[in-house]
């Protein structure tokens, strides 16, 4: 695979979520905007407020490409600690491991990405597998990554066991990501409640204006109507928020 061919399935890996982001985002503001306040006009307006979002939606890609890294990156280690044992070096062991892994993922996966980034830096541009590493690790913004990474070069300069250090690395990265599942399924269920509680009040007024039209007028045709709807609004919110805040336990 050419290398504008993997620049230009990552882009295209990149664009996809974003404008999900913002087709989906607006449509879902504009609806609560016509659900608070019965006008088309202020809920066209109202819907590009997804760019408020913008920063937090950022976070959420970053997370999630770690964590999506993290898991690729404990079958990495599984198929570079087979190379190593063989004798390979670990140039050569990314290599094997790009086919290796190229069964398991879908090419536009995180690490795939990446490990045909590098194997093109090992093979066309031959630059030194340090600064390729290190990149790497910088990127990935995983911690465990960053972890191999120094561990890898210091056995270089060192002289020690590459092969034990991978293992290690590999048993202390699947008893993490096995805590982090235990914790993830111990709040899931509050993280449910929590959403289920703050969609409530916008279920109620949906079920009030389809059951009885004319009743919430004055909540829209008034300004006291628009500010508690304004307020009503924002604790719907910051309820929200404060749940994700309290839920979001990182193992």
């Amino acid at each position: 695979m050419k290398k504008s061919d993997v620049l230009s399935m990552c882009c295209k890996s990149e664009m996809l979520p974003w404008v999900k982001f913002f087709l989906i985002g607006y449509v879902c503001l504009f609806v609560v905007g016509l659900i608070f306040y019965g006008s088309i006009a202020f809920s066209v307006v109202f819907g590009f407020m997804i760019l408020l979002f913008v920063a937090r939606y950022a976070t959420y890609l970053e997370t999630k490409r770690a964590n999506v890294m993290r898991r690729q990156f404990s079958d990495l280690l599984y198929s570079l600690s087979a190379s190593v044992a063989t004798g390979r070096q670990l140039p050569t062991a990314i290599l094997e491991a790009k086919e290796n892994l190229g069964e398991l993922y879908h090419a536009d996966s995180p690490m795939m990405i990446e490990l045909r980034q590098m194997s093109t830096r090992f093979t066309e541009n031959r630059e030194h597998e340090e600064r390729i590493l290190s990149d790497f690790a910088d990127r990935s913004n995983v911690d465990e990554i960053r972890n191999f990474v120094d561990v890898y070069l210091t056995c270089r300069i060192t002289g020690g066991d590459l092969q034990q250090a991978i293992t290690n690395t590999s048993h202390i990265l699947m008893e993490k990501m096995a805590i982090e599942r235990e914790i993830k399924v111990m709040i899931s269920q509050k993280k449910f409640e929590g959403k289920l509680i703050s969609i409530m009040p916008v279920l109620v007024i949906v079920s009030l204006n389809l059951t009885s039209p004319g009743y919430l007028d004055n909540l829209y045709q008034t300004l006291q109507g628009r500010v508690v709807m304004t307020l009503a609004l924002f604790g719907i919110y910051a309820s929200y928020a404060l749940t994700e805040k309290i839920t979001n336990i990182e193992a």
